[in-house]
C-alpha cells in the first residue's frame, strides 16, 4: 500500500468552552518538515503537535493550522465601571443630556466591556479538545493521501509492466544476436579477402564470434533486473511501518533497475535491443518521478 506525500485534511472539535478547526497540508520532501501555527496562547504546544503528525507522517513538508475560537458566556465579559462612571460624567457637563441616553446604549460605547482575548487561553484544560481536531484532521490527510497513492501505484504497475515486456524481447532476442554477428562478420570478411586472395580460416570466425559473445553476454543482467521487478511489486504491496515508509525503497530500486538497463544498452551491440533499451529507460524515467511522490 502506497500512501503520497501530498494531500490536505481537516478537523473539527468542540468543547463547552472552545471551537477548534485545524487544518493541514502537506507536500513532497526527501525529509520530515513540521510548520505549526495557532492561535495566541497555544504556541507552547508545539512538541505535543509534532508529536501527533510524527505518529502519522514520516517524510515530507507538512503545514497544521490550529485556529481556537472561545465560546461567549456571560461570565467571559467585565463591566469596566470607571470607563462607564468617565462616559456619565461627559455626558453631565454637556448639559444633563445623559438624561436622554439609556443603559444598554452606554454599554455598546468603547472600553466599558471587555471581551475575552488570548490571554484567556488555557492550553492545558483546551488540549484534548485540540488534539481530537488535530487528529481529525491527520485522518482526513491519510485518507486523501490513500487515494493519492492509489494512483501512484497503478501507474508504477503499469511502466514496471512496459519495463517486463521489453525485457521479455530483449531476452528473447538475446541468442540470436551472435549468430547476426557472425554473418555480418563473415560477409564483410569474405568481400575484403576476395580482393586480396587471402582465405578466412573458420577457427579465426570462431574465435572473432567467441570474442564478440562475451563482451556482450548479457543475460546476468537480464536476470538482475527480472529480480528488481519482483522487488519493486513487492515494495508497492508492502505495508509502510510507523519508522519508514517505501518511497526510499522504491527510489533505491529504480535506481537499480536504471543500471541493470544502461548495462545492457552499452553491451548489447543490436539494433533492436537497442530499441528495446530506449522503451525501458523512457518508463523507468517516468517511474523515478513519480517515485518521488510517495511517502
Amino acid at each position: 500500500m502506497l500512501l503520497s506525500m501530498t494531500g490536505f485534511g481537516e478537523g473539527r472539535a468542540e468543547s463547552p468552552t472552545i471551537i477548534v478547526v485545524a487544518e493541514v497540508r502537506s507536500i513532497n520532501n526527501r525529509h520530515l518538515k513540521i510548520s505549526y501555527r495557532s492561535s495566541d496562547g497555544y504556541h507552547n504546544l508545539e512538541p505535543e503537535v509534532e508529536r501527533l503528525v510524527r505518529d502519522r507522517v514520516r517524510r515530507g513538508t507538512v503545514q497544521l493550522n490550529v485556529r481556537v475560537e472561545r465560546r461567549s458566556r456571560a461570565a467571559d465579559y467585565r463591566i469596566n465601571s470607571e470607563v462607564l462612571l468617565n462616559y456619565q460624567e461627559q455626558l453631565t457637563k454637556l448639559g444633563g443630556v445623559h438624561t436622554q441616553v439609556t443603559i444598554d446604549k452606554l454599554l455598546t460605547l468603547p472600553g466599558v466591556i471587555s471581551t475575552p482575548d488570548a490571554s484567556s487561553a488555557d492550553p492545558e484544560a483546551d488540549w484534548p479538545t485540540m488534539e481530537q481536531a488535530i487528529l481529525a484532521a491527520l485522518d482526513s490527510l491519510d485518507e486523501m493521501r490513500r487515494r493519492e497513492g492509489e494512483a501512484l501505484a497503478a501507474d508504477l504497475r503499469s511502466q514496471a509492466d512496459v519495463v517486463e515486456s521489453e525485457l521479455a524481447g530483449v531476452e528473447a532476442r538475446s541468442p540470436l544476436v551472435a549468430d547476426a554477428y557472425r554473418q555480418r562478420l563473415q560477409e564483410r570478411v569474405g568481400q575484403a579477402i576476395e580482393k586480396v586472395g587471402v582465405t578466412l580460416e573458420p577457427a579465426d570466425l570462431v574465435r572473432e564470434v567467441a570474442l564478440f559473445v562475451d563482451r556482450s553476454d548479457i543475460s546476468e543482467e537480464i536476470v538482475r533486473l527480472r529480480s528488481h521487478l519482483v522487488q519493486f511489486e513487492a515494495a508497492i504491496n508492502e505495508a509502510p511501518t510507523r519508522q519508514e515508509g517505501v518511497g526510499r525503497k522504491l527510489e533505491f530500486i529504480t535506481q537499480e533497475m536504471g543500471r541493470e538497463v544502461n548495462t545492457i544498452g552499452s553491451k548489447a551491440n543490436d539494433s533492436e535491443i537497442s530499441a528495446r533499451v530506449v522503451e525501458m529507460k523512457t518508463s523507468l524515467e517516468r517511474v523515478r518521478e513519480q517515485v518521488q511522490n510517495v511517502e
